[in-house]
């Protein structure tokens, strides 16, 4: 049976309807399903979430961090820039940086991780997510234990970023710092960052 068929939808979706959820709302499985969902559409409690366009200040911090990762994280890590993680069945959230632990090595078909694969999840704040990346996701990530996760927000121009580690006594994130200008951390692995770097051309 088609997606087009299981959830109903009109025979012009792909010309101007959306689809309508089922009784209970989507699933994580059905985001590989739905046709013509728009990239990077993330599952937050069962509720399709469609992301605007990136701005330059977001596109620049996040090719900034994913170099600088990819640089210094243990050599059997990967580093991937807007790869899914599904943390349950009503929620597949799209990291814009991800690291995996050093074990895990994702199959090429696949197209998501498992929280328990993930060492670090990093969220560059944007205008339309701000709610989402400062409380919604740190909560839901903390909760399926994702140990490391970093908020990336601007100031003047530059990147600040709020380091946070899972307490796994309250399921939650403590904050251990907030860096300007140079991120230098020992956990989850050694790593060194030169955040005024973000408008080089070669960072």
């Amino acid at each position: 049976m088609s997606a087009a068929r299981e959830y109903e939808l009109d025979e012009q979706y792909g010309q101007c309807e959306w689809p309508r959820p089922p009784q209970g709302g989507w699933t994580a499985d059905d985001l590989d399903r739905l046709p013509n969902l728009p990239p990077h559409t993330e599952l937050i409690d069962g509720s399709l979430v469609l992301v605007s366009p990136q701005a330059a200040f977001h596109a620049r911090v996040m090719k900034l961090l994913q170099i600088a990762l990819e640089n210094q994280a243990p050599e059997e890590s990967e580093v991937l820039p807007e790869m899914s993680i599904r943390l349950d069945e009503k929620n597949q959230v799209e990291p814009d940086v991800l690291v995996t632990q050093a074990y895990e090595i994702l199959d090429a078909h696949q197209t998501w991780y498992g929280p328990q694969q993930i060492l670090l999840a990093v969220e560059v704040v944007s205008p339309d997510s701000r709610a989402r990346d400062r409380e919604v996701k740190p909560r839901k990530y903390a909760g399926a234990g994702v140990p490391h996760f970093w908020r990336v927000e601007e100031d003047r121009g530059l990147p600040v970023v709020y380091v946070y580690e899972l307490d796994c006594a309250t399921e939650a994130y403590k904050l251990t710092g907030i860096y300007h200008d140079k991120l230098r951390l020992t956990v989850p692995f050694s790593i060194e960052i030169d955040l005024t770097a973000i408008n080089r051309r070669r960072p």
